[in-house]
């Protein structure tokens, strides 16, 4: 089979396999891409480099998956570096400032 596509991240004898084939779709709809094949195949060996387990899913078997609604946090919508560096002195400084040692 060759080459995987993917390895895991966590573990280098996991090995994924991705399968697409996608069309363009007609008049009714609109020309979107239409997927007429979505597989992956997951093979995982022990350390011996045999196989263990193989797991395929095809797309209908993928659309059945439930999928967490939580949001994860992201790092860069909050501002860069240099942002958060500036804000930092800018608030230092107001809290060395004579006005506030009087307070």
């Amino acid at each position: 089979m060759g080459e995987p596509h993917v390895k895991s991240i966590k573990d280098d004898n996991t090995w994924f396999y991705i399968e697409r084939t996608k069309t363009k779709g007609g008049v009714h709809r609109l020309g979107n891409d239409i997927f007429l094949n979505n597989n992956i195949l997951v093979v995982k060996f022990n350390k011996f480099g045999v196989l263990e387990e193989k797991l395929f899913y095809d797309k209908d078997k993928m659309n059945n998956h439930n999928f967490t609604k939580e949001v994860t946090d992201n790092v860069v919508t909050r501002g860069t570096f240099l942002d958060s560096f500036l804000s930092s002195l800018r608030n230092k400084m107001r809290a060395n400032s004579p006005r506030n040692k009087d307070k």
